[in-house]
């Protein structure tokens, strides 16, 4: 069975439970032979990727502000993250569905990522429901598929700000939410974050490995076009915590974490290029 039309379906799907379904049962022929048909005809050009009724999508400004010390609000901390998995399962579907004239193991990257993203979900849709809550309860906004959208026509972009900058971001802001989960009690919730923070290390090395793929394809210089993206598209590379060691972890160069560090010191003092 050629995969893109089950990419396809998994891309649309409105439930959450049919995409993650779907998703894992590409991945699971992904494991098998011979499953990429260069043949198929061009992919459906999917603005937006399919979603459920619930959440309501609003701008990020207009989601309210809830203490996590409250039963509400600690669902809504919870629901905020498995808003963002949903959101990773279409980005990766999405990455390997489009971008299919790139190398066959770009697809098979893809969608074992998408997999992940697809069982992060589930483990954070039950942690959810362990507190009577489920996906939908909250609004959320629609930021992650924004930039998914921006960069639909260059998968070298697609690299540079997906993995590269709003993905790499888990890795600074993970750790200090699972503080605020260990300082509930609430083991469980963190053991599904530690298997999230784990995977997502690997995610942003997949976004690494193919941004230098394609800069060196292109002969492009990769930080320094990082750079010029960073400004061109007035992205907040850091905000409070970085965690150095995990973004080395994943592929960032202790040259490009310097370089970065330094831009974000620019833009605050109004000199960045």
């Amino acid at each position: 069975m050629p995969i893109y039309p089950l990419l396809e379906a998994a891309l649309l799907a409105e439930s959450p439970a049919e995409k993650c379904r779907l998703t894992l049962k590409a991945a699971a022929l992904c494991a098998e032979s011979g499953i990429l048909d260069w043949r198929a005809p061009a992919p459906l050009d999917i603005r937006p990727a399919g979603h459920p009724p619930k959440p309501p999508l609003v701008p990020p400004q207009a989601l309210k502000t809830r203490s996590p010390h409250t039963a509400e609000g600690y669902a809504a901390l919870l629901h905020a993250i498995a808003h963002i998995e949903f959101n990773a399962i279409n980005l990766a579907l999405d990455a390997a569905y489009r971008f299919r004239t790139l190398p066959e193991a770009f697809v098979r990257d893809w969608v074992r990522v998408a997999a992940e993203e697809a069982q992060h979900f589930q483990l954070m849709q039950a942690r959810l429901r362990h507190f009577g809550f489920d996906y939908g309860d909250f609004p959320a906004h629609n930021h992650l598929w924004d930039m998914a959208d921006k960069t639909a026509f260059d998968p070298l972009l697609r690299m540079a700000l997906v993995p590269r900058v709003l993905e790499a971001r888990g890795l600074d802001v993970t750790p200090g939410i699972r503080a605020k989960v260990a300082a509930r009690g609430d083991e469980d919730t963190c053991a599904v974050l530690d298997i999230i923070y784990r995977d997502e290390v690997g995610h942003v090395a997949v976004g690494n490995r193919w941004y230098q793929y394609l800069c060196d394809a292109r002969g492009l210089d990769a930080v320094a076009l990082f750079r010029r993206l960073m400004g061109r598209y007035d992205l907040f590379v850091f905000r409070g915590y970085v965690n150095l060691e995990a973004r080395e972890r994943a592929g960032f160069s202790a040259f490009e974490l310097a370089m970065l560090e330094q831009f974000e010191h620019d833009r605050r003092h109004g000199s960045a290029a």
